[in-house]
């Protein structure tokens, strides 16, 4: 039993190594290599009203194809935009002068770079011109706020309603995090307060008032989306003949589980097996 106890914490172990090997991966494949040779170039200029992660050396690519590199990274006192001047291969010396400058992110972990979009202009950019069209990097909260739909979808229709769940362990919900329903955002989270009484989380979500015939005995859940995804909560409808109401309180609620949790009840239950094998074995 003890040798068949230790397998499962040694193949526990080994999965979660493997998972950190390949996250390193994703992370040296991704990355830019700062110091790649560059021949003859040319300079222009790009205004940024954020550039995020962006570094000096960092690539400048047209089409996914590195042509050069940002040269440097200035602040003007006074000002609230970022100077980001790229240095070009004079190879690449036909670039539009409408063209687009934007900030990208490569691969899940990786850096931040220039990519370059073509426009449509006869003009050409000359060296030390300027890309007046530019497109800055988005701060992680806003584009999951953007791709889960908080707050949005509500807005647009006219108005919500909240309701109320009590949590033991929220996890890293936070305010503004979605509230779904089969998959689908139907409103946001609106506030996660600890209760003094209750000794639990109170979270206050605001629905969409075009989802007004939720039964009142549905369960939230609290799930997490994807390999390294923020937290969300999730209704289950019930059978209730009864929707909810503004300022209804669900009662059904499932906590979020834990890393620690998870790898605890998968050796729990591989132990509970070999007890029960150990003891058919002695009968």
């Amino acid at each position: 039993m003890s040798q068949q106890r230790s397998s499962y914490a040694v193949g526990t172990g080994l999965f979660i190594v493997l998972g950190f090997a390949a996250l390193a991966y994703l992370a040296t494949q991704t990355s830019s290599v700062a110091n790649v040779h560059q021949g003859d170039s040319y300079v222009v200029d790009t205004h940024f009203t954020n550039v995020g992660q962006l570094k000096e050396r960092a690539p400048v690519k047209i089409a996914g194809v590195r042509v050069g590199q940002v040269q440097s990274i200035d602040l003007t006192p006074g000002q609230d935009v970022a100077d980001v001047k790229l240095s070009i291969d004079k190879r690449y010396d036909h670039i539009p002068l409408d063209s687009v400058a934007t900030i990208y992110t490569s691969g899940l972990l990786g850096d931040q770079y220039v990519g370059i979009d073509y426009g449509s202009s006869k003009q050409l950019l000359a060296a030390n011109g300027t890309l007046a069209r530019t497109k800055s990097s988005e701060p992680l909260e806003e584009m999951l706020g953007k791709f889960f739909g908080a707050g949005g979808v509500a807005d647009d229709i006219g108005g919500t309603y909240t309701v109320t769940a009590n949590f033991s362990n929220v996890g890293t919900l936070s305010p503004g995090a979605p509230v779904k329903m089969a998959g689908v955002p139907i409103g946001s989270v609106q506030s996660v307060v600890a209760d003094p009484l209750k000794l639990n989380a109170k979270v206050v979500m605001a629905i969409d008032k075009r989802f007004n015939q939720i039964p009142d005995d549905s369960a939230a859940a609290v799930f997490t989306s994807g390999l390294i995804g923020t937290q969300y909560v999730s209704i289950q409808p019930g059978g209730s003949p009864d929707p909810l109401k503004n300022g209804d309180e669900m009662i059904l609620t499932q906590s979020a589980m834990q890393l620690e949790d998870l790898i605890g009840k998968f050796l729990v239950n591989g132990s509970s097996s070999d007890n029960k094998g150990a003891g058919n074995g002695g009968k």
